[in-house]
């Protein structure tokens, strides 16, 4: 009978010690976040678990085990989660290799799954000052969400480093705000003239008002005087596009970073700048809102030109 990819048996002593080795190496280099090296954990288990399945050897697998390991993995999952599996198990690889603990790299010559390219949903500029105009800005929370919107499309920022903005982190007489983004990585970004606008209104009104004399050193806060979950944003720039005649079910945080990136690149920004903007590590990541500018142009023309 052909052993099941979920069956989970602990992992053997010895496993466990080489995995918790290889997460603290690169918690020393990179300063990961809990969740990646958590991600690092379950990943290499995963692998573990199914090798010794098969009597085999998290250290001492070959090519050919990591390649049955991952044509499996592709029976049950996305290509984009086969592709972090694949990359757990190359940075481990790559540690031991560096550690002198195996003579090659088994993972070495397999191919990452192919990924199908999925644009960003795209919300014009009208659609965003939609959004923008939303809020009730006659009440604190209303003045609050919209300094949030404001904040999110001139920034880029992910919902998360969103959320988790200091008030020390923002300098408004320079215009920028400092932003932690993945694996604590440092950027400074513009906030421009419309946020920081609605940022001293926000600050200077609302947020008094929602503290209540209370301290806090979250920028954005609920009337708890705590800090925004990333959930509890999700739900607000759902019910604001509510309000503002869009269609909420396609609308999230990201869909605004989207708008923010795509915007820049059809005025004219160049595409490192938008990389560096939106903390992206990799500018192939970024060139996704190349293609999504250009599939907009085109069905432009399509619609405008007489030849279209």
């Amino acid at each position: 009978m052909t052993a099941a990819l979920t069956a989970t048996p602990a992992l053997a002593p010895a496993t466990a010690a080489e995995i918790d080795a290889f997460c603290d190496a690169v918690w020393l280099e990179d300063g990961l976040a809990k969740t990646s090296l958590a991600s690092y954990r379950s990943d290499l288990g995963r692998f573990a678990r199914w090798l010794a399945l098969r009597d085999g050897d998290l250290v001492h697998c070959d090519e050919a085990a990591v390649a049955a390991y991952i044509a499996e993995l592709s029976q049950q999952m996305r290509a984009a989660s086969q592709a972090r599996h694949l990359s757990s198990l190359r940075r481990f690889y790559r540690w031991l290799l560096v550690e002198r603990r195996i003579a090659a790299d088994p993972t070495r010559r397999i191919a990452n799954p192919v990924r199908p390219a999925r644009l960003p949903k795209l919300m014009s500029e009208a659609q965003v000052e939609a959004l923008l105009a939303a809020p009730q800005t006659e009440t604190a929370l209303g003045l609050r969400d919209r300094a949030m919107l404001e904040t999110l499309y001139a920034t880029g920022l992910r919902v998360s480093e969103l959320v988790g903005l200091k008030l020390h982190e923002l300098n408004l007489d320079m215009g920028l705000v400092r932003v932690f983004g993945k694996g604590g990585k440092e950027r400074l970004v513009p906030l421009g003239e419309e946020a920081v606008t609605w940022l001293r209104r926000y600050l200077s009104g609302a947020r008094p008002d929602l503290l209540d004399k209370r301290q806090s050193e979250v920028l954005f806060v609920t009337q708890r005087a705590a800090g925004m979950t990333r959930q509890m944003f999700w739900s607000l720039i759902k019910r604001h596009g509510r309000r503002a005649g869009l269609d909420a079910d396609h609308l999230s945080p990201h869909t605004l970073r989207h708008a923010f990136a795509t915007h820049l690149i059809n005025h004219g920004a160049d595409l490192r700048v938008v990389q560096l903007l939106l903390g992206h590590a990799d500018i192939t990541t970024t060139q996704i809102y190349t293609h999504v500018a250009r599939e907009r142009l085109k069905s432009l023309h399509a619609i405008h030109h007489p030849r279209g």
